[in-house]
């Protein structure tokens, strides 16, 4: 969001997307360029509307989430604009060849700044939806986020809304948040008998990742309580999607420092059964079918993960993915048998149902705490 990378760095995430649209046979907007087939297109009833019905802008396109959104919305046939945030984006774009000439095979380029409520509405101007997929990140920070940066993605999110809202065209938004948002409560009862389901409803407790610097879980806690308010009382329809910490082939390489950022208070979450992941093929689909789904009976918030991490031995390897390394004869505990007659139960279930998937809803339990 507006941060200058690195030659290096840039050169290598474009080097992932291309590895990754070659492992993909082929599929999306990388294979169109070089005159590979085209993806086979799922042909939708509102198609009838004309191409301006199905014309999206995503921000934050070139990031590992926002690549897999923009070429999964190529596979199911949308048109494609793409909002980069800085010309040497754009430079290093064109000078890999990914994008033929701007709106060739069904994807645009546009520069938008997201703290630029003009270039907003530019880049948003004649698109019926837009994938709000962009978040702020430090390239030269360990953890990956600072406390600015949660009241700049705050505001950032307040922004991209409101020119969604000013945008007469667009109808409907998808903004990505973060399980993060959910899962950081003040204070728990340790002697409760029966499990509270923690859900859409949830919301972390901003006193709590404040006090404990839990930055980037306040920056997207607060970044999508200001979508929402932003969207209150409009004609603008927003989800919000809240993925766990988001994997898949490449991760390290392509999604270092928020997962690093993400990663924060992970010994705790561990302990208490927090700790879940989510690929990103499945939070790209998960995108698009919420999308979709939105002039029916979608809305509101979607909790998105695939597996919880359990053990120890899990988190250390999850570690190792992202070259980081645990403290020497440092072992996160995991709850005891004494703790097991209260316990939450983390339920998917909203975003299970919406997929149609064939698995019951997957229940992860921890500690309970009340929460707001």
């Amino acid at each position: 969001m507006g941060v200058l990378r690195s030659t290096q760095s840039l050169e290598a995430e474009v080097e992932e997307m291309r590895a990754a649209l070659l492992l993909h046979g082929g599929a999306g907007f990388g294979a169109r360029r070089s005159g590979g087939a085209a993806a086979k297109r799922v042909a939708r009833p509102e198609e009838a509307a004309g191409a301006e019905a199905r014309t999206v802008c995503v921000t934050g396109g070139t990031s590992f989430v926002g690549f897999a959104v923009v070429d999964r919305l190529l596979r199911h046939g949308y048109n494609v604009r793409l909002a980069l945030e800085t010309q040497e984006d754009l430079d290093k774009l064109r000078e890999m060849e990914m994008f033929g000439e701007n709106g060739r095979d069904g994807v645009w380029t546009v520069m938008a700044n997201v703290m630029d409520p003009v270039s907003l509405h530019e880049a948003f101007d004649g698109c019926v939806g837009v994938f709000h997929t962009s978040s702020l990140v430090d390239p030269g920070g360990i953890s990956g986020y600072t406390k600015h940066m949660a009241r700049l993605e705050a505001k950032a999110a307040e922004l991209v809304v409101e020119a969604c809202v000013r945008t007469e065209s667009v109808r409907k938004c998808v903004f990505t948040s973060s399980l993060l948002a959910c899962v950081w409560r003040q204070n728990y009862t340790r002697d409760r008998r029966f499990p509270t389901t923690i859900d859409e409803n949830c919301w972390s407790d901003e006193s709590l990742c404040y006090d404990d610097k839990l930055w980037f879980s306040l920056g997207k806690t607060m970044a999508e309580k200001a979508a929402w308010r932003a969207a209150r009382g409009t004609d603008l329809k927003l989800v919000t999607m809240c993925p766990a910490l988001v994997t898949g082939p490449g991760f390290r390489r392509r999604n270092p420092t928020p997962s690093i950022a993400y990663l924060k208070g992970a010994h705790t979450m561990l302990a208490e059964g927090l700790l879940a992941t989510a690929n990103v093929e499945r939070v790209a689909e998960a995108h698009v079918r919420v999308y979709e789904e939105m002039n029916g009976t979608a809305g509101g918030r979607y909790i998105c993960y695939d597996h919880v991490v359990r053990r120890p031995e899990e988190f250390a390897e999850l570690q190792l993915q992202l070259g980081l390394r645990a403290p020497a004869g440092r072992a996160p505990a995991t709850s005891g048998p004494d703790d097991r007659a209260a316990r939450f139960e983390l339920c998917n279930r909203k975003l299970t149902a919406l997929m149609s998937a064939r698995r019951r809803c997957t229940y992860d339990a921890y500690l309970p705490e009340p929460y707001e």
